[in-house]
C-alpha cells in the first residue's frame, strides 16, 4: 500500500508549541503510538505513513486541538488518553472510546490508557480475568464498571464483591455489627466504585435484596454462583487453596474478575500467593485472561506514577544488600 502525506496548518505558533509539547514530547508519543512520520515546521504539521494511520493521526490532532481550546494547555496524560480512545486493539476488536459504564452523574466511564482498554476487552471476552498492576491503574474501578453495566443490561442477575480479610486473619467475629459492617472496611474501594456508578440509595436497595452481595472470602466455601459477576479484590492476599476455592464458585452464566498487586502481598513469607499461583496455572486456559497493567496505566495524580517507579527502581538494590 502506498504511503500518503497530509499537511495540517495550525492557528499560530503558540498553538503549535502547546500541541507539540516540551521538546516535541507529544509528537513523539503520537508518532510511536500510530507509526506515522511527523514533520513539524513552524505552524504546520506534516503526517506521512499508511493511509489508515495518517487518518487516525489526523483525528488525534483534531481532538487535541479541541481539548487545547477548552483547557488552554495539554499534558502527557491528555495525549495518552486521546490516543487510547482513538485506537482499536491489536485485533481490531475494541474501540477504547467505548464506555465501560455510566456514572450516577450521567458521565461515562471510559478506559484512559491502552492498558486499560485491553483490560476492558479481556473482561468482556473471557469468563475469568486475572488483573495485576499497581495502585491507581483502575483494576478495581473498571471491574466494578463492567459488573454494573452487565447488571443494567440484564446480562447477569447479581454482583458479588469479595475480599480476603488478611489483616484480621479472616476472624471477623470480633468486629462490631453484622457481616456487612464487619467486612465493609476491606471492601471500601469496591463500594466507592459502586457509589460512583449508582445512586447510594439504589446501592442500598440492591444490597438489601441481595442483587449486590458483599462477602469475606472465608464465607464463599460451598457456594455456586450463577448469572453473577464475582469480583475478588486484593487477590494477591489469597492462599493457593483459597484461590482454588474461589475460582470454583463460578456457576453458569457467570464471570469472575480477580484484581491484585503482586508487589503488595501481606501473607506470611512462607505462604505462596494464590494469585501468583493462578497466573502460572491458568495462563493458557481458554476463556481465561491474564492482564498486566503498569505504572503507565496509573490515572491518579501524575506524581503517583513517579512514586511507583521510584519504589520499583529501589527493589533490585534492596535484594542485593
Amino acid at each position: 500500500m502506498n504511503d500518503t502525506t497530509v499537511t495540517l496548518t495550525l492557528n499560530d505558533r503558540d498553538e503549535a508549541v502547546q500541541l507539540f509539547g516540551n521538546r516535541d514530547q507529544f509528537l513523539r508519543l503520537i508518532r510511536d503510538a500510530l507509526a506515522v512520520r511527523i514533520i513539524a515546521r513552524g505552524d504546520t504539521v506534516q503526517l506521512e505513513g499508511e493511509p489508515a494511520q495518517v487518518e487516525q493521526a489526523e483525528r488525534v490532532f483534531a481532538q487535541l486541538r479541541q481539548l487545547l481550546q477548552k483547557q488552554q494547555m495539554l499534558t502527557s496524560e491528555n495525549v495518552r488518553t486521546v490516543l487510547a480512545t482513538s485506537q482499536a486493539g491489536d485485533n481490531g476488536v475494541i474501540a477504547a472510546a467505548a464506555p465501560v459504564a455510566t456514572l450516577a452523574s450521567n458521565r461515562a466511564v471510559r478506559p484512559r490508557t491502552e492498558g486499560q482498554a485491553g483490560y476492558l476487552q479481556a473482561m468482556r471476552d473471557n469468563d475469568v480475568t486475572l488483573a495485576v498492576g499497581p495502585a491507581g491503574t483502575g483494576k478495581t474501578y473498571l471491574a466494578v464498571g463492567v459488573a454494573v453495566n452487565m447488571l443494567r443490561q440484564g446480562a447477569v442477575k447479581r454482583i458479588v464483591l469479595v475480599r480476603p480479610a488478611v489483616e484480621a486473619g479472616e476472624k471477623l467475629g470480633y468486629l462490631p455489627g453484622d457481616i456487612i459492617a464487619k467486612i465493609n472496611p476491606y471492601l471500601r474501594p469496591l463500594f466507592d466504585g459502586l457509589n460512583d456508578m449508582m445512586e447510594p440509595e439504589q446501592v442500598k436497595r440492591y444490597m438489601d435484596s441481595d442483587i449486590i452481595e458483599v462477602a469475606p472470602l472465608a464465607f464463599m466455601r460451598g457456594r455456586t454462583l450463577n448469572h453473577s459477576v464475582i469480583i475478588l479484590d486484593e487477590g494477591q492476599n489469597t492462599t493457593v487453596p483459597q484461590m482454588k476455592m474461589f475460582l470454583t464458585r463460578m456457576g453458569n452464566g457467570s464471570k469472575i474478575i480477580v484484581t491484585g498487586d503482586i508487589t503488595q502481598i501481606d501473607l506470611p513469607k512462607n505462604m505462596r500467593s494464590g494469585l501468583i499461583d493462578a497466573i502460572h496455572r491458568l495462563d493458557n486456559l481458554e476463556r481465561v485472561a491474564v492482564v498486566y497493567l503498569t505504572e503507565h496505566d496509573i490515572v491518579r495524580h501524575p506524581l503517583v506514577q513517579r512514586i511507583v517507579k521510584a519504589y520499583e527502581d529501589d527493589r533490585p538494590r534492596r535484594r542485593k544488600e
